[in-house]
């Protein structure tokens, strides 16, 4: 994950899943490259009579097609040797959104992070970035560390998004950010995009080595580059295939790490969104639909969120609302219901979405760029995510058809032996099948 220029992002069968034949990979039509791994073969992971550890792996911005490029063979023997799907994404389908979506069960209207830019009415005069970890931000809903901890299942975050937050506390005043009240993972790392993907996995590794009273049972693994090379070269070009082939080999490593110490492990490999192809020449300059005088913009991009001037909403409806090519316009409250989206005091009054591939601009671009976005319908093909699990606790050789990143938490909570939880926004409905009793 990265910050984008604002010139170009300003911002059936689940139940009865069937035998999956992987289907033949497609001609790759760039260099391939050079360092894609070993293929490991296509069987699930080896079982110990030890404990099975739960890892929750992301690697943001992986679209589904990506395993189509032949430059994923590690990836694409876990996923013949487990479960695999295409898997939709919750709206907005950007980053922390979703990544607080996968491991709370709730969608971002419910859980509070509805953007990776907000502002909050109780917090007049602040805005959340994605370096924002003030717990007030994201209290709203409880991650799975938490769940677990609370539980007396050791966890450990090598990065995700939240997983530095002092969860449930509160900031301590005149102590130069001290949590008071806080639950956070037994083992935990602060994000630093210069640490690799290799010294990432290697700490999962170190992690296993601990005698068993202090190694994790849940764990989670980041990982941002194919997100970062998606956005910078868009999701076709040959550097995002060579970040995608890249990150292919660290999956290797970590499977290859589990194994040398013999130590099982349930795989669940996710990606938070896909990603879109975009272009200057696909832009909607909102200086150009709107008068500027009428409203104070916040986010840009896929999608566009405004604040009225007081007194000037009619003037700035009568322009939103009108047909525009390309763009849809709505008050919050009448964002269509299967977006789940709209009722969160932190959500601006003023959304607008643009299509798959469009991108919406404070006003017209003055250079040209081709690139990547997400942030669309979490409906739209290209905004599909990766899902892939392996394990233990997995039937083999199975396709299940697509479902809700909801459903992630009720998953982990089987893998992990934590029960179920009311009022969460998806159930383990989609794996019931896959799962062994």
């Amino acid at each position: 994950m990265r910050l984008i220029p604002l010139a170009v992002l300003a911002a059936s069968l689940g139940a009865c899943a069937l035998p999956y034949t992987p289907p033949a990979l497609s001609p790759v039509t760039q260099p391939a490259p050079q360092n894609a791994g070993a293929t490991l073969p296509p069987a699930p992971m080896p079982r110990t009579n030890g404990a099975p550890v739960t890892i929750l792996v992301s690697i943001d911005g992986f679209r589904p097609a990506y395993l189509q490029r032949g430059v994923t063979p590690n990836l694409n023997a876990l996923a013949a040797g487990g479960v695999s799907a295409s898997m939709r994404p919750s709206f907005p389908s950007v980053t922390f959104p979703n990544h607080w979506t996968l491991v709370t069960g709730k969608v971002p209207d419910h859980h509070g992070v509805v953007g990776n830019k907000m502002e909050d009415p109780a917090r007049p005069g602040e805005t959340f970035t994605m370096a924002s970890d003030d717990p007030f931000w994201w209290n709203a809903a409880e991650p799975i560390w938490v769940t677990a901890e609370k539980a007396g299942v050791r966890t450990a975050t090598m990065f995700w998004p939240g997983a530095n937050v002092g969860w449930g506390g509160t900031i301590i005043p005149n102590s130069h950010g001290a949590i008071a009240n806080a639950t956070r993972p037994e083992d935990w790392q602060q994000f630093n995009q210069a640490v690799t993907g290799a010294q990432r996995v290697d700490a999962v590794i170190d992690w296993m080595r601990r005698p068993a009273a202090m190694r994790p049972r849940f764990v989670t693994l980041y990982f941002d580059t194919v997100d970062s090379a998606g956005h910078a070269n868009g999701p076709q070009a040959p550097a995002t295939t060579q970040a995608v082939a890249d990150v292919d080999v660290q999956i290797g490593r970590l499977v290859q790490g589990l194994r040398d110490l013999d130590q099982p492990a349930n795989l669940v490999i996710v990606a938070d969104h896909g990603m879109a192809a975009t272009d200057s020449a696909r832009t909607i300059a909102l200086d150009q639909v709107a008068n500027a005088a009428d409203y104070r913009p916040f986010e840009f991009g896929p999608y566009a969120t405004l604040f009225p001037v007081t007194g000037h909403e009619a003037a700035l409806e009568a322009a939103l609302f009108k047909p525009h090519a390309h763009m849809t316009c709505w008050r919050k409250g009448a964002v269509p219901a299967r977006f789940r989206y709209g009722t969160n005091p932190r959500i601006p009054p003023y959304v607008c979405l643009a299509e798959p591939g469009w991108l919406i601009l404070k006003s017209a671009a003055t250079d040209a760029f081709h690139g990547g976005a997400h942030g669309y319908d979490n409906r739209a093909p290209d905004m599909a995510a990766l899902f892939i699990a392996n394990g233990p606790a997995f039937v083999g050789g199975k396709r299940i058809v697509s479902f809700d990143n909801t459903d992630i938490n009720p998953l982990l909570r089987d893998l992990i032996g934590l029960p179920a939880a009311p009022g969460l926004d998806g159930d383990d409905a989609p794996f019931r099948q896959v799962l062994k009793r």
